[in-house]
């Protein structure tokens, strides 16, 4: 019944690629058309959404760096309208002005079904419970972990990060089956003796998930590092 909830699962390569490329198309001209900042690097390096045919050309396309973000600070870098922004989310700014990113209601659905998907294929399932360490506020972690959990049917102890002892101590008193958090913190979290136990693998890759016999599994999206990323593209 689960897996109804994401087709995309079941799709074949060759479906899934063609459905990667039709969103993609959409987002671009999207891009093109409603953010100026991200329109006139297609035009300095001399392309058009039309010249996106298949996945191939993406290589051509100019990426939207930190950079940019910053640059455009703090709304230039919206594709709509900033009356029509449900929640505006920032970086803390501690290496230089902050990067902020406008999400639109349709976005923030988006996102809940995309960090459930992501969820399911680490191993989290309808019913556990879910303990999310991630930041709640102006960093997008905590949130979207917790949609997307929601959005999965999971139960959600909305912890936030911090607070090592009590961690620990809701760890186990709730019966925590999916652990959210930082590979680093996860380890820290480990050292305690009294979670120790509880734990006996944790496994670090794209969304690590450890399901050891007893106790929870690690799950943590893996760091970008800091790299460009596509542009921010809010759609309505």
């Amino acid at each position: 019944m689960t897996q109804d909830m994401f087709p995309e699962m079941k799709l074949s390569l060759d479906a899934l690629r063609a459905l990667q490329l039709e969103r993609l198309k959409a987002v671009l001209r999207h891009a093109y058309e409603h953010q100026a900042p991200y329109r006139a690097k297609c035009q300095a390096a001399g392309v058009h959404p039309d010249d996106l045919r298949r996945l191939d050309d993406l290589q051509r396309f100019p990426f939207t760096a930190k950079t940019d973000l910053r640059a455009a600070y703090p709304y230039g870098m919206l594709a709509i309208p900033r009356e029509k922004c449900v929640r505006i989310h920032a970086s803390s700014g501690t290496t230089g002005r902050p990067t902020v990113v406008g999400y639109s209601a349709r976005d923030i659905d988006t996102w809940a079904d995309l960090m459930a998907r992501s969820l399911y294929a680490a191993g989290a399932r309808p019913g556990d419970v879910v303990h999310n360490a991630y930041g709640y506020g102006l960093f997008t972690g905590g949130l979207g972990a917790h949609y997307g959990a929601e959005r999965l049917g999971c139960t959600v102890v909305p912890m936030s990060g911090g607070f090592g002892e009590r961690q620990v101590q809701l760890i186990r008193e709730f019966g925590a089956q999916v652990v959210l958090m930082t590979p680093s913190y996860m380890l820290a979290i480990a050292d305690e003796s009294s979670v120790r136990a509880s734990i006996r693998a944790i496994r670090r890759c794209g969304l690590a998930c450890s399901a050891p016999s007893h106790g929870p599994r690690a799950c943590a999206p893996r760091s970008s590092g800091g790299s460009a990323s596509m542009p921010s593209t809010s759609m309505a």
